[in-house]
């Protein structure tokens, strides 16, 4: 199909990814957010190896690898600092044929934008109805602004407005069962081996250090707590210390060091399964689509993924806008709902949501020589469309 015009609501990873691979597959591509000032959220992602091989495909391939951390080895530590297992992911790049490269997400979203063009971003645009006609869709912005185009593409995250429009119903967030704080702080060998991502768990809750670009970890750590607990910066490090009181010395170096006016803290959710992310001539993509919790770390690789396939299929069906879109749709619903459901279940199973279970994993760590490991998450990888 040609000369197609695509507006998209959203300028995250996902819009700004299909975005790049709509306009390289030659469609008029207009992006529309409704923040004033462009800024992610999050401090840090894993990008996989899936989603680093879209970028590839999109030419992005030297950008991302300049960005990433070198991430050569995982290693688990009960939280008192007994090493469970470590494991060379090279079995794991060798398998699936693309290094992993955990990122910043300021670094990863200003790649993107400085290849889409941040200056062709719209901004205070905030997307409060959506009509649609045989010819095409129309986005009607609050300040009485509209766009109109051949296709719609709601990239607006896991509060989506373009998602409500696709169902016809509201849904519902669902808390996953734990708060996560997460931030960056400079690389140094008293908190974790520089090539390594190091996992620290026990009690039920977890801490993770992964390399980063630029000679930094990002971080992070899970509490399992009840829903509506309220904090702000200036308590997040007595917190995490009563939390962690008798954690290993990294853990304990790692809360003194950080800052806690650049933390994050994080009630993590996600929604269950869609039945469709698909209406006419419009279709949903990323969190809007697949909101899922963080423990397998392929939200946003999930996002980039949809971009491959939705510019795939509307650069090579010929019957129809429509027909594209239900073909993208049919390809990512089973993929996407497998990926929330096992992020939730490695949640529960991770901050004890059935403590005997939680026990036997720690058990079954000790005894891991890698192989469960990157079986796990190569299978995960290769499931994804760009084998």
């Amino acid at each position: 199909m040609d000369d197609l015009k695509v507006v998209i609501v959203g300028s995250g990873m996902g819009g700004l990814a299909t975005g790049i691979a709509l306009r390289q597959v030659g469609y008029q591509v207009e992006i529309y957010d409704r923040v004033s000032e462009l800024r992610p959220a999050g401090a840090g992602i894993s990008l996989w190896s899936n989603g680093v091989k879209v970028l590839n495909r999109l030419g992005l391939g030297k950008a991302i690898a300049q960005i990433g951390g070198q991430m050569d080895r995982m290693q688990y530590y009960s939280h008192t600092g007994e090493l469970l297992t470590d494991v060379s992911l090279a079995p794991l790049v060798q398998k699936v044929g693309q290094r992993p490269y955990p990122v910043a997400r300021t670094d990863l979203q200003n790649m993107l934008l400085d290849e889409f063009g941040a200056e062709k971003v719209h901004l205070n645009c905030k997307c409060v109805a959506i009509e649609q006609t045989q010819d095409g869709v129309t986005a009607h912005f609050e300040d009485g602004r509209t766009a109109t185009g051949d296709i719609l593409i709601g990239a607006d995250g896991t509060h989506s407005i373009v998602r409500q429009h696709v169902l016809g119903h509201a849904t519902d967030r669902h808390y996953v069962g734990y708060v996560n704080w997460n931030g960056l702080v400079q690389i140094s060998e008293d908190l974790a081996p520089v090539d390594s991502w190091a996992i620290y768990v026990g009690e039920h809750k977890r801490v993770s250090m992964m390399p980063v670009g630029e000679g930094r970890f990002y971080f992070f750590f899970d509490v399992p707590i009840p829903k509506g607990s309220v904090s702000t910066p200036d308590s997040y490090r007595d917190e995490l210390t009563s939390f962690f009181k008798g954690w290993a010395d990294p853990v304990q170096t790692l809360i003194g060091r950080l800052d806690p006016l650049k933390t994050n803290r994080v009630e993590i959710h996600d929604i269950e399964p869609l039945e469709r992310f698909v209406k006419g001539r419009v279709a949903l993509l990323g969190d809007a689509a697949h909101s899922t919790a963080p423990d397998l770390g392929q939200g946003g690789c999930q996002a980039i993924e949809d971009a491959e396939v939705l510019a795939r299929y509307l650069s090579s069906t010929t019957i129809g806008v429509e027909d594209a879109l239900q073909r993208y749709e049919s390809e990512r619903l089973g993929r996407t709902a497998d990926i929330v459901l096992k992020a939730r279940k490695r949640s529960h199973m991770t901050h004890g949501k059935d403590p005997e279970k939680t026990q036997q994993w720690y058990e079954q760590l000790k005894q891991d020589d890698g192989s469960d490991i990157i079986n796990a998450i190569s299978n995960t990888i290769l499931a994804g469309p760009l084998h």
